[in-house]
């Protein structure tokens, strides 16, 4: 079992950055697959991006490719995003999730096991 704890949202102008991070707790996180998932109004949850458990192997949705980059550290529990350039599109509540099983199905929200509370991002334009 793993607790995740997003924090780094907010609200901020388009073309702005803003780094988010989930802490998680438990001794398995390096194991674990990562992911940044996202959910903007009325849509569907969405991954935006992913990393392997030793970090080796990134995914990223098309629309953040470039901008976005996802990072863990095994020794703090923690992943990041670093959202670059961001857009009134990015605009989401933005999950921190974990795939206990290490599937290499990145982009498929019923990869991951665990799911933090979500943190807001608001751009305005």
């Amino acid at each position: 079992q793993v607790q995740l704890v997003e924090s780094g949202g907010g609200l901020l102008q388009a073309g702005g950055s803003l780094r988010l991070s989930c802490a998680a707790s438990g001794r398995s996180f390096s194991t674990y697959a990562m992911a940044w998932v996202g959910q903007a109004p009325g849509k569907e949850r969405e991954v935006v991006a992913a990393i392997s458990w030793r970090g080796g192997n990134t995914y990223y949705a098309d629309a953040v490719k470039g901008r976005f980059t996802i990072s863990r550290d095994n020794a703090k529990n923690t992943v990041y995003l670093q959202m670059n350039s961001l857009k009134p599109e990015d605009t989401a509540l933005y999950y921190c999730a974990a795939d206990k099983y290490g599937s290499s199905r990145y982009w498929s929200t019923s990869e991951y096991d665990y799911w933090g509370q979500g943190t807001q991002v608001t751009v305005s334009s």
